[in-house]
């Protein structure tokens, strides 16, 4: 067993957390307090190759392994959620599904200008009253010649609502299987088509500068050469694209409980009571030490979860396992380090604070905790 990364690999991790500190912890917290989706930013991330770093060169992507985009994904999330969340999703989400599922030229039309960080593309699974239960979905898909035409609404869809926006994939009823069970297909809506809708949604209180939407089709007719993949093949391909997705999530717990961590070990260095640094305390060194240990429990997770995928062998697992824990590390490590901070981690001008709350969603998107339980306990035979 080598635990040792490449060259490339270390690299990378090298490169994306320069870029993390200088272009993005300056304005991080200004962009949180605002809600601010920053395109500058996005781009700057598009510029140093960040989107599309496991598609072929061949599209204009990277190239690179699995594991060289969630190292990177950890990278941004140890700095900022909201950034780290754009590009999870204009990945895992995003680009995967059309790189993984599309024609050739689905592939040519729309991959290039994603790799290169010139738009992005949203995931249309999640609806009003379909969230877990995947297969609730009751947008619909109807047939009219060699047109389909869209109607129902998505929530909650990252990267859909900005001006960057290009388009998303969309998961619809196009009918019935044999035995009653609905038949899901999957569709290519671009931006500006007539009666399609993307409502940013504000108020939130985690990943505040990433763009977040509500999405409204109203007889939406797309040509028939917008099916991703086949007719009935949308449950497969979206299910297929979380458990990719799972991993990016778990980068972002693990990122983001390598920031905190690091966060609550520098003040716990420097913050002096009783005529010592508070790391000195047992009380204080044994949580540090704690999140030491579970972060990294954490990363060997994450990363043997990432070499089984890039070997092509069953990872699905190991996903669930790696989203479950890496989440919910983060959910013990944020908390301990607001603690060590006191009064002052729960002010703004303490970073651990948007750390805390960035963290609760990585308990519910791309499948809850409780539904990771559910995969998990399948997969060992429960």
């Amino acid at each position: 067993m080598d635990f040792d990364l490449t060259k490339e690999q270390e690299m990378i991790r090298k490169e994306v957390r320069r870029f993390a500190e200088s272009e993005i912890a300056p304005v991080a917290a200004d962009l949180d307090e605002k809600e601010t989706f920053s395109v500058e930013l996005t781009r700057k991330m598009g510029d140093i190759g960040l989107f599309g770093m496991f598609v072929s060169e061949k599209y204009e992507g990277q190239g690179l392994d699995y594991l060289s985009y969630i190292i990177a994904v950890e990278e941004i999330a140890r700095v900022d959620g909201s950034q780290a969340a754009t590009i999870a999703a204009g990945n895992s989400l995003g680009i995967g599904p059309i790189y993984y599922y599309g024609t050739e030229e689905q592939k040519r039309k729309y991959l290039p200008k994603l790799c290169r960080g010139e738009g992005l593309w949203g995931f249309g699974l999640t609806e009003p009253t379909a969230g877990s239960d995947a297969g609730g979905s009751k947008t619909t898909a109807v047939q009219d010649g060699n047109q389909w035409v869209l109607n129902g609404s998505k929530i909650f869809i990252t990267n859909a609502a900005n001006e960057m926006s290009l388009g998303v994939t969309v998961q619809a009823v196009t009918g019935k299987r044999s035995g009653g069970k609905p038949e899901y297909t999957c569709f290519i809506v671009e931006s500006g088509t007539p009666g399609f809708k993307a409502i940013p949604m504000k108020g939130k209180m985690m990943w505040r500068a990433s763009d977040t939407a509500q999405l409204y089709f109203d007889d939406v007719r797309v040509p028939n050469e917008n099916i991703l993949g086949k007719r009935g093949d949308g449950f497969h391909q979206m299910l297929a694209t979380l458990d990719g997705g799972r991993l990016s999530i778990a980068a972002m717990g693990l990122g983001g409980a390598q920031g905190a961590f690091e966060a609550a070990l520098k003040y716990a260095r420097q913050r002096v009571q009783f005529g010592q640094p508070i790391c000195k305390f047992q009380a204080v060194a044994f949580k540090l030490a704690d999140c030491a240990v579970e972060i990294e429990c954490a990363r060997n997770l994450i990363y043997k979860a990432c070499w089984l995928r890039d070997r092509n062998r069953a990872f699905e697992k190991e996903a669930a396992m790696a989203k479950l824990y890496c989440s919910e590390v983060m959910g013990r490590v944020v908390n301990h380090a607001v603690q060590i901070h006191g009064g002052y981690g729960l002010m703004k001008e303490y970073h651990v604070e948007r750390f805390y709350r960035d963290q609760k969603l990585l308990d519910i998107g791309e499948g809850t905790s409780e539904v990771q339980r559910i995969v998990i306990s399948r997969h060992i035979g429960c």
